[in-house]
């Protein structure tokens, strides 16, 4: 007996997803300042380079990828063996691109952690060892040289006849600690009269609260929201020249944060994520459960004696169409995601089906929250 997906009969039936998670999250939660807002003026670098990785057990680039097998020819030229590239021949090695980000803060000898990517026809990076790269940042020069055994976080492995399994993903990998800084970036310096504060996640409450806040530690009023993304602060006289120390000492407040009504939607993965400060108007909601499954017996035909005939398998299909009988939920005007969950939960909707659900109450202006599709 087999079960046939229901997608190859009917294109209205849904396939069930892998998980459906509903996460209940407050409106409004304490953060320390350090959480959601940088300094503006300082941010990270981006770090790339192009390495090779060695060592792998005959999962590496194959002979199609010219550019892995042309660097090994050239890395081994500067080390004195000279071999032409067209005669190379290898499935032990795999060009990759390492990325790493550099603080402003880093100084030279501080490490990285890098994530090396193959860019190649590799099957799997896994056992394998980085030689040493160079990492260049937006300016060109060399900031970070990168090096090391690649730490994948799964496995892989293949046997007779083309079976193979997998673990997780592996042809990225990744080293903690992996680089070590060659060239400090150039710091600039924080105004010492006005410091500008940027929110990650800009909100007009949450501004007014964070300059609200800063306000109350200083016991002045030189913080003030600049627009929903910022904060501008006229840096106090006793801080002039002591500004780190009043960097430090606004990122220790803590100030309640305001988000906005979200519901988070991947429908590749099938996860619902539903803010805490979801809310939904009147509404009624029912949903139908379209089953379709085939079973298959197989019989066995035998022909009369002394015929010519032969015995066969014969497969008997049998097809059974089932609808589930639908249920009307009503959603009272205010309801929040307590109630959302209650409902969609006593529906039995699977996660294909909370995903419409939650569209259908948007479209029909029930649903008080912006979507958000992955």
């Amino acid at each position: 007996m087999r079960a046939i997906s229901v997608r190859r009969l009917f294109v209205l039936a849904s396939v069930t997803l892998a998980f459906c998670v509903l996460v209940e999250t407050p409106a409004r939660t304490e953060a320390r300042l350090k959480d959601i807002i940088r300094l503006q003026g300082v941010t990270p670098a981006p770090l790339v380079g192009y390495g090779l990785v060695v060592g792998l057990n005959k999962s590496g680039d194959k002979r199609q990828t010219i550019f892995s097998t042309q660097s090994l020819a050239n890395m081994l030229a500067r080390l004195g063996v000279v071999v032409p590239a067209d005669q190379v021949k290898v499935e032990n090695i795999a060009a990759v691109f390492v990325t790493a980000e550099l603080s402003p803060y880093q100084r030279v000898g501080a490490r990285l952690d890098v994530v090396a990517s193959s860019i190649g026809d590799a099957r799997s990076l896994q056992g394998g060892t980085l030689l040493p790269t160079s990492l260049r940042g937006p300016s060109g020069e060399i900031t970070a040289l990168a090096q090391g055994p690649l730490s994948i976080g799964g496995f892989g492995g293949g046997g007779g006849g083309g079976t193979s399994v997998q673990v997780n993903h592996l042809t990225v990998g990744r080293i903690p600690d992996g680089a070590i800084v060659q060239a400090a970036p150039a710091v600039v310096a924080p105004a010492t009269d006005v410091l500008t504060f940027v929110l990650t996640q800009p909100d007009f409450v949450t501004a007014s609260r964070v300059a609200r806040a800063i306000n109350t530690s200083l016991g002045s009023g030189a913080a003030h929201a600049t627009d929903p993304g910022s904060v501008t602060l006229q840096v106090p006289a006793q801080f002039r020249t002591t500004v780190p120390e009043l960097v430090a000492l606004i990122e220790g407040l803590a100030v309640e944060t305001d988000v906005v009504a979200r519901v988070v939607i991947n429908e590749r993965t099938g996860t619902v994520v539903v803010g805490g400060n979801v809310q939904l108007g009147p509404a009624a909601v029912a949903h139908g459960n379209l089953s379709v499954r085939i079973t298959t017996r197989f019989d066995v035909s035998q022909p009369a004696p002394f015929s010519a005939g032969e015995t066969r398998v014969v497969p008997n299909q049998q097809v059974d169409v089932r609808e589930g009988t639908a249920k009307l939920v009503s959603l009272p005007e205010g309801a929040t995601l307590d109630a959302v969950a209650s409902a969609l939960n006593a529906l039995g909707a699977t996660p294909r089906d909370i995903i419409a659900i939650l569209q259908a109450l948007k479209a029909a202006g029930a649903l008080h929250a912006e979507i958000v599709i992955l």
